[in-house]
């Protein structure tokens, strides 16, 4: 199995993408930056993200700090702004401490205020939407500023008890004040209080804000914030997180880091301002102000997937040690570095890395070779690193099921029916599934000619919808053709995702019992049609369509077996006679023969279906005149 965690091993050489990154912000020069590391789920922006702090870590000639901040982990449980002010702060705390003998007095009592500051910041998010919502022309309501008063030691001194009463009670009488405020008229009237008793909420972010880059200019570190798994979050918590950033960004010594898939950003913010009418280019703006450089995740194409398949079945391999596999991910990655110029990732390159290569993991590249283009191409994989991984983890628990429960299925065979399963059009997935569940010996006979055809025989009929399209029929043309060979062992190993559908899930024991009868037959049998005729009629219509299924892989109709079992069925119900003559009436004229005629003229319904054979302009002589013989003899 592989993990399906982000990774600090590069597979697909996408380290030079995280060494840009990291130049930018090394360029920066202690200026404050913001990078975006955008792409759709499952690319592998987390790990681009680790990858961007190993090149930071290495870096000798800056002293850097990394704050890792996961506002999924807080959603439901703590507010996302706090969060991401408390986590900032503690780790600039932990350096001021590691660094407090070669720092001032200032300096330390500077550093020693951002806590305090950040836990009355949070104290004011408890009566926040009381105290703030309420301004008018970009004044603080009167009430508030005279209530201001009452939260002095909010923002210079240790919170206490009576600090949070006072918040508490002021956010009651703040909307009920708010209330009255909004009752009447705008009042001229200014309150005119002490400074240090009006301080804003405004003037207590500002001098966070001035405390923490005096701080990290003192401490001579530049604090680089990694902010992952964003566009997991709901919108709220989405936006929440992108509003604390613009209380850090832009402070100098700082660096923003955001993984997240722009278009859930966009719709977040969409969804966060419903009652706001937003075109697009607004928020085109609201998210490019918060980031300046935006790094997409390369997408991968052929070759780095299929160089991604073979390193995932490298790391597999339990006769190589981590040496000899480090060793063949960096050769892997320096030849994708080539692939420009025509240098090729390839079984024959990657095996020649491996001394004396085990003939299993030499026949896993090869697998890795045929399916490579289809997972890049196909539109529900496009090569995302998180399907593949997904895709070979579910091939595993495949082939461990088919060794626990002690069935032979060849691992090929898993390999295309999981790309038909996972890729394929679903109602073309159906109808193999229905073509081995209602076969007697598994196979789904249907493909064979499909099979032929992808495969540049002209002879046999065009692909038809959807079996036309590039996915169906390069999935066609893989190796091995499936037409031939019994598919119930391998759709047995993955029931998890589709059901076994077997003639005991439909059939009463008797009727199975008359199914066998029925399948056996060589001759017509009264003792048989006995069996049937005791059946109810649903039960007499689903052997109908079993033996008509079996049928349709006929393809000479002189007095093929089955029509035994088919005019035993169309003489004990009417409905089966319907389908039967329906059946018959269908049956393409190269392939009906005169031998047919004899059996088919003993009853009505017979004679029906050669009527309508005999109008035909298509049929052969032979049979032609055969009918009309058996008609002067009816």
């Amino acid at each position: 199995m592989w993990s399906d965690n982000e990774t600090l091993r590069d597979l697909v050489n996408f380290s030079h993408v995280a060494e840009i990154a990291a130049e930018r912000i090394i360029g920066a020069k202690g200026e404050p930056i913001s990078l975006g590391i955008s792409g759709d789920w499952g690319v592998g922006k987390s790990s681009m993200m680790k990858l961007l702090r190993t090149s930071l870590g290495a870096r000798e000639d800056v002293d850097i700090r990394f704050v890792e901040f996961n506002a999924w982990l807080y959603q439901s449980y703590d507010d996302a702004r706090a969060a991401l002010m408390e986590t900032i702060t503690a780790t600039v705390v932990e350096q001021a401490v590691e660094k407090k003998d070669t720092l001032s007095a200032t300096a330390r009592k500077r550093a020693a205020s951002l806590f305090s500051r950040v836990k009355k910041l949070r104290l004011l998010g408890i009566a926040g939407s009381a105290l703030f919502d309420y301004v008018t022309q970009g004044q603080v309501t009167p009430w508030v500023a005279g209530g201001m008063a009452a939260m002095g030691g909010l923002f210079d001194g240790d919170v206490t008890g009576d600090d949070l009463k006072k918040v508490k009670e002021l956010a009651v009488e703040g909307v009920k004040k708010g209330e009255e405020f909004l009752d009447e008229k705008k009042s001229e009237e200014k309150v005119e209080t002490n400074t240090a008793e009006t301080e804003t909420p405004r003037k207590a972010i500002q001098a966070f804000r001035d405390d923490l880059e005096a701080t990290l200019a003192e401490l001579n570190i530049t604090l680089v914030v990694l902010i992952d798994d964003l566009d997991r979050c709901l919108p709220k918590t989405a936006i929440a997180t992108l509003e604390a950033m613009r209380l850090f960004l832009f402070l100098k010594h700082t660096a923003f880091v955001i993984a997240a898939d722009e278009g859930m950003i966009r719709q977040a913010v969409r969804t966060h301002f419903e009652d706001v009418a937003l075109n697009d280019d607004l928020v085109t703006n609201y998210f490019d102000k918060l980031i300046q450089l935006p790094i997409r995740v390369p997408p991968l194409g052929t070759h780095e997937v299929r160089a991604y398949l073979m390193m995932l079945f490298i790391d597999d391999e339990a006769s190589l040690d981590a040496g000899q596999k480090e060793a063949i991910r960096i050769a892997v990655c320096q030849r994708l570095g080539e692939t420009w110029k025509g240098g090729r990732v390839d079984k024959a390159f990657v095996s020649g890395l491996v001394p004396n290569c085990p003939s299993g993991l030499l026949n896993r590249l090869a697998l890795a070779e045929r399916i490579a283009p289809t997972l890049t191409t196909s539109p529900n994989v496009r090569g995302n690193p998180r399907l593949i991984k997904r895709f070979l983890n579910t091939l595993s628990m495949r082939t461990s099921m088919s060794r626990i429960q002690k069935v032979t299925v060849d691992e090929e065979v898993l390999v295309k029916l999981l790309l038909f399963e996972r890729c394929g059009d679903k109602d073309a997935y159906a109808e193999m599934l229905r073509a081995v569940n209602e076969s007697e010996d598994g196979h789904a006979e249907f493909l064979a000619d499909m099979e032929a055809r992808s495969r540049g025989d002209e002879t046999k009929p065009p692909l038809e919808k959807p079996w036309n399209d590039a996915f169906h029929a390069n999935w066609l043309s893989l190796d091995p053709a499936l037409a031939g060979r019994d598919l119930r062992g391998a759709l047995y190993v993955g029931r998890e995702s589709h059901p076994i559908i077997a003639r005991a899930d439909e059939l009463s024991s008797d009727a199975l019992e008359v199914l066998e009868m029925l399948m056996r037959m060589n001759s017509s049998s009264s003792t048989v049609d006995a069996e049937v005729a005791r059946l109810t009629n649903p039960e007499i219509g689903r052997l109908t369509d079993k033996i008509l299924s079996k049928a349709k892989q006929e393809t000479a109709w002189g007095t093929p077996t089955i029509l035994n079992a088919m005019q035993s069925l169309a003489g004990a119900s009417p409905g089966a006679e319907a389908s039967v003559v329906a059946f018959l009436s269908e049956v393409p004229s190269n392939q009906i023969k005169a031998g047919i005629v004899p059996r088919l003229s003993q009853t009505d319904w017979g004679r029906r279906v050669l009527t309508g054979f005999l109008a035909r302009g298509d049929l052969t002589t032979q049979t032609r005149k055969a009918i009309a013989a058996a008609g002067k003899t009816n």
